[in-house]
């Protein structure tokens, strides 16, 4: 079969072919183009030594990440290209990392290394689809399948049980029957492996089409319990609320594929109700209710997000999302509207809007979403107009209200407090003038 690729790949095996070395692209961008569809990066494996590589493209940049495993970044202006060496890999030591790494003169050698069969072929124009393990029809059946025993490509790297997860999750795969088998005896496994690294999986499961396909998978397969115990409580947690017909469990589902493919809102969206089994009361009449689930929600997230390692401003934006998604009131007016801009910030109220859409349509078959979708528009008008909402849009500041007089201190907050308050009921007051004499009137000069 014949593969399209790129100018500049074609161009870098040709350099290597060149001097008289094999070279094939491999790996996922294989996969990929079989699939029709664009890779995000190439990878290229050679029969050419790591020095032999640093030669033949000595007039371009190049970075050593592991020379003695064979690999070298060659740096071009369409993109970073990974060049390695045919190698074989022994001696797994900490369930992630070969300890020992032997060169080879053999594609097939080198495929034979790799997780599962649909990332194990390589090709270049002269031999084709190099494909020993059956990698494209097993793209053909839509399955995960490792390379050889799955027990023993899952003891040698243990992250590769939740690789598994993660292309059927992006592909909308299933798992082979025995690979399915070991990833579920050994997911314990997986406790072993460094946050770091569990957290690049698992975000790229959030942000596949369907993320509820690969967190109900972990959930199958006790990934769940290594990865986000949490969770688990949510999980036929039933709400006993004639207004919603799923329990936590499969309404966060609903919700994580009802928000766009952004990382931070999918995060917000599978923890915003986590906190809902721990604050269920039941009235007299046999209905649930949940008060301030949101900031117990606030709670458990921080403690996953930080265990998860994720950076501040990812965290703060997950749990600032979190904090605010019951504020979804049919009698909310402009000024509600401006104090809740003014909290969750221009940059974040529209992916406050789609996860509360999201969660409103997810309660049940009948739920009303057309006041969420007005209030969005009601938004960008206030937005449009430049209506002042937060502190910084005043015309008047700290320094203008000392000027008057007033001593430095916890005053001039409590002064701005009350200015931002009387613009955002009355937007025509926000000129210097008026808020100077709103000042004087307001409160008196030592």
């Amino acid at each position: 079969m014949k593969l399209n690729l790129p100018i500049y790949i074609e161009e870098v095996l040709r350099k290597i072919e060149e001097k008289g070395y094999e070279a094939f692209v491999v790996g996922g961008c294989v996969r990929d183009l079989i699939l029709g569809k664009e890779p995000n990066d190439y990878d290229i494996a050679t029969r050419a030594q790591p020095e032999d590589i640093e030669d033949i493209f000595k007039d371009y940049k190049t970075i050593d990440i592991g020379k003695e495993f064979g690999t070298i970044v060659l740096v071009l202006e369409e993109g970073d290209v990974e060049i390695t060496t045919y190698r074989i890999e022994e001696d797994y030591y900490d369930g992630r990392k070969p300890s020992h790494v032997t060169f080879s003169s053999n594609i097939e050698d080198d495929l034979s290394r790799r997780d599962f069969t649909i990332n194990s072929m390589a090709y270049n124009d002269q031999r084709g689809l190099v494909d020993p393990f059956n990698g494209r029809e097993d793209l053909r059946k839509a399955i995960i399948k490792t390379v050889g025993n799955p027990y023993e490509r899952f003891k040698e790297d243990h992250l590769r049980i939740l690789r598994g997860v993660r292309f059927a999750s992006q592909l909308g795969f299933k798992l082979e029957e025995k690979t399915y088998k070991a990833c579920r005896e050994m997911s314990n496994l997986l406790s072993k492996i460094s946050a770091e690294r569990i957290r690049e999986e698992l975000f790229k499961i959030l942000i596949s089409d369907k993320p509820s396909y690969g967190i109900r998978l972990m959930e199958e397969l006790n990934i769940l319990d290594v990865i986000i115990p949490e969770l688990k409580d949510t999980i036929g947690f039933d709400q006993h609320n004639p207004h919603h017909d799923k329990d936590v469990f499969n309404h966060t589902l609903c919700v994580l594929d009802n928000v766009p493919k952004l990382l931070e809102l999918r995060l917000a969206a599978l923890f915003h109700d986590i906190g809902k089994p721990h604050t269920l009361s039941i009235d007299d009449k046999g209905v649930g209710h949940f008060y301030g689930h949101e900031k117990v929600s606030v709670k458990i997230a921080k403690n996953i997000l930080t265990r998860l390692k994720c950076s501040k401003e990812l965290t703060e934006s997950v749990l600032l999302l979190i904090g605010e998604h019951m504020t979804k009131s049919r009698n909310m007016k402009d000024r509600g509207l401006k104090r809740l801009i003014g909290r969750v910030g221009q940059e974040r109220i529209f992916q406050l809007m789609d996860l509360q859409i999201a969660d409103r349509m997810c309660t049940n078959s009948q739920a009303d979403v057309d006041f969420l979708n007005e209030r969005k528009k009601e938004i960008q008008r206030i937005l449009n107009k430049q209506e002042p909402f937060e502190k910084k849009h005043l015309k008047i500041d700290g320094y203008d209200i000392i000027s008057l007089g007033y001593k430095e201190g916890k005053l001039i907050g409590e002064i701005l407090d009350y200015l931002l308050e009387k613009v955002i009921e009355d937007p025509q007051l926000n000129h210097k003038e008026k808020l100077i004499e709103l000042v004087l009137k307001k409160f008196k000069l030592d």
